[in-house]
């Protein structure tokens, strides 16, 4: 059992100090997917589970994931080990995970859209839940939780697909064609995922981070329409409830659409993948705090090429509010060794 710290406040958390706008060095890290399958502690509890999603909805599990890599790393922050597409399962989308496949739900269209039923939606979600609380008391004190959820595109895009596709052409196709039942997807998607943050925060979680991990693939206009709307949705949502909650909005693959994308969400952070040019990367961060954007196949290869991109990335922007982090989640393939070359690296231990 981790060792626990009650003393040390949330509000002293590296973590939070960094979304309050202060500048932490060496700044705090933590990785996305750093509970995963490139930690053979993590894939001998996935076998003891079955299923993913028996995984994600055993809280007895889900929290014994989310304290490997603390346990391993000592991380800034644990990750809720849950996916995003919990919401749809709870709307009985008839998710599943197939192997070599990836998740699988039931195709949805114009009509099954509006036939959706918030009830139980919560209830569904209650193990998740329990998951933060346990998670929290069996944390040191000085370490973050973070809970997550889906954007609503992002999530939308799998509903109406039924799977992952390179473009997202379906959704993209779907939402011209039937304008109305896409933006009610969206709302619904919106309040749902609102009313989740908030209760996982109420559980114990110090901060939310909202994946919207396919954004990259839309124009300006449904930029605008599809991915900062909702999002802003949410966080209006949150913030109306738990004024004080602090949100990390991670819009992969925005690029230039980043400029103005944490004034028109009115997120505290944004979370920058690893074509983020750092000079970009510098300006973004005069405006507040970013995270990331280590390319994530720098930890597979190791040795120069992960020492090269940490520095980079510490020197463009050390001196601001930072907290380090990859630009997307860590693969499968990457050595565990790599990770804890890369923690030292941040921290300026030797190795």
């Amino acid at each position: 059992m981790i060792g626990r710290t009650p003393a040390v406040s949330a509000k002293s958390r590296k973590i939070v100090e960094v979304l309050n706008g202060k500048t932490v060095s060496p700044p705090p890290l933590w990785l996305m997917r750093q509970a995963g399958r490139y930690l053979p502690e993590y894939r001998a509890t996935r076998a003891e589970a079955g299923s993913f999603l028996d995984l994600c909805y055993s809280p007895e599990l889900a929290t014994e994931v989310t304290l490997q890599p603390i346990r391993r790393y000592a991380f800034d922050a644990a990750i809720l080990f849950s996916d995003i597409l919990v919401i749809p399962d709870a709307l009985k989308r008839n998710v599943r995970f197939e192997e070599g496949h990836g998740p699988r739900m039931d195709p949805i269209d114009a009509d099954a859209i509006f036939a959706l039923k918030e009830d139980g939606v919560q209830d569904h979600l209650r193990p998740v839940l329990e998951a933060v609380g346990r998670i929290r008391q069996a944390l040191p004190g000085e370490t973050a939780l973070l809970g997550f959820c889906g954007a609503p595109w992002t999530v939308a895009t799998y509903m109406i697909a039924g799977h992952g596709t390179p473009d997202q052409a379906p959704a993209r196709l779907f939402a011209y064609r039937e304008p109305e039942a896409f933006a009610r997807l969206l709302d619904l998607l919106a309040d749902l995922s609102a009313d989740y943050l908030v209760a996982q925060i109420d559980a114990g979680a110090d901060a939310v981070q909202i994946f919207d991990s396919w954004a990259g693939v839309l124009g300006e206009k449904e930029f605008a329409d599809y991915a900062v709307r909702p999002m802003r949705r949410i966080v209006d949502a949150v913030r109306s409830r738990r004024p004080q909650a602090k949100i990390i909005a991670f819009a992969k693959g925005a690029g230039l659409q980043l400029k103005t994308y944490r004034q028109e969400t009115r997120a505290d952070a944004i979370g920058l993948d690893w074509s983020v040019p750092l000079s970009f990367a510098a300006e973004l961060q005069k405006d507040g705090p970013v995270q990331g954007n280590l390319d994530p196949m720098r930890v597979v290869a190791g040795g120069s090429a992960l020492d090269e991109g940490v520095d980079a990335i510490l020197q463009a922007l050390g001196n601001g509010p930072l907290i380090f982090n990859l630009g997307h989640g860590i693969t499968p393939q990457a050595d565990p060794e790599n990770v804890t070359r890369l923690v030292a690296r941040v921290r300026g231990e030797a190795q």
